[in-house]
């Protein structure tokens, strides 16, 4: 069996209606014959789309493989305790060339009952947005289920809708229950809980290739949706050089921000978790037991849990999305 190591994945392109082609103008990444490309997962352990081992002596091994194999020493303890041979975290680049639906997806609770899959919190870091880019999330008033079912029934569910203007570099937490949508001329690193569970609230009346509008979960949206008005949709965060910034606690991940302009290293040692690395600027090389493993912007990296201390060199500086779970 051999030792674990730094690990990078071959990336799965998603094709959608909605998506462009800032996967390969922005992030050089080639997706090759498709149309377009909205989405990309990176690092994936939903069934329909694991990833596979990309790089070194376990490569073209899936992640289910490597998780039945290694356990915890992948992935940490607490975190296999718990899930077994699941993995917590689906990582993800979107490309929104037209706005997504709105929609919302179910918690935990929710999404065991109907489809025995776990629910969907979200975390979005916007990479690049086109000038006046926007996206949704929650409600600008206070609401419950019967004075959103008016505006909706009505044609005016946009009226009750949080809207928010978009710069790269900023941060979104998206608790399961929260109505969201990403909007058009934005490109996103999302993480996330592993399940590919959606509730399709509104799709603009567009119409797919085949002419059809595509289908809504009116109903089912109902009981996910969390109808409290918040006062802060967007994440505060101070941006610092050259230091760890923290962008998102929950109980499913933490994300930090580390924005660094030279070489440093980094030391896990207390983690009882995995770490993913998504470069979302710059590059360097990921130094470990006198290998390197080269990271560019577009790029994910997992360390396993056995890896306790790396080397991160850089002659660009660069952006990285660092979660792990707690």
């Amino acid at each position: 069996m051999p030792a674990l190591y730094p690990l990078k994945f071959k990336t799965i392109y998603k094709d959608k209606i909605w998506g462009g082609q800032k996967i390969k103008t922005y992030l050089h990444k080639d997706f090759g014959s498709l149309p377009n490309c909205g989405e990309t997962w990176e690092i994936s352990g939903v069934k329909s789309d694991v990833s596979v081992v990309a790089n070194g002596e376990l490569q073209g091994r899936s992640l289910a493989e490597l998780l039945e194999t290694y356990q915890d020493q992948l992935v940490g303890k607490k975190v296999y305790d718990h899930f077994g041979n699941i993995f917590p975290l689906l990582v993800k680049f979107i490309d929104a060339n037209e706005d997504l639906s709105i929609q919302v997806h179910p918690n935990d609770e929710l999404a065991k009952k109907r489809h025995n899959s776990f629910g969907k919190t979200e975390m979005w870091y916007v990479i690049e947005a086109d000038p006046g880019s926007t996206l949704i999330a929650g409600f600008n008033r206070e609401l419950n289920e019967q004075i959103y079912l008016e505006k909706f029934n009505s044609g005016h569910l946009t009226d009750i809708l949080n809207k928010e203007d978009i710069k790269a570099g900023d941060v979104f937490f998206l608790p399961a229950g929260r109505v969201h949508t990403i909007g058009k001329g934005l490109l996103i690193a999302e993480i996330q809980q592993t399940s590919d569970i959606t509730y399709r609230i509104y799709d603009f009346d567009r119409l797919d290739d085949k002419g059809h509008k595509r289908e809504l979960h009116t109903e089912e949206a109902l009981a996910a949706i969390d109808y409290k008005h918040y006062p802060e949709y967007k994440t505060k965060y101070q941006p610092e050089k050259d230091k760890t910034v923290k962008l998102v606690s929950c109980p499913y991940f933490t994300t930090n921000l580390l924005d660094f302009t030279h070489s440093t290293s980094k030391d896990y040692s207390n983690l009882d978790s995995f770490v993913i690395h998504v470069c979302v600027e710059g590059e360097y090389v990921v130094k470990h037991n006198n290998q390197a493993y080269p990271v560019k912007m577009g790029e994910c990296i997992l360390l396993p849990k056995t890896i306790d201390k790396v080397e991160l060199e850089t002659n660009t500086g660069f952006k990285i999305l660092e979660s792990f779970i707690e």
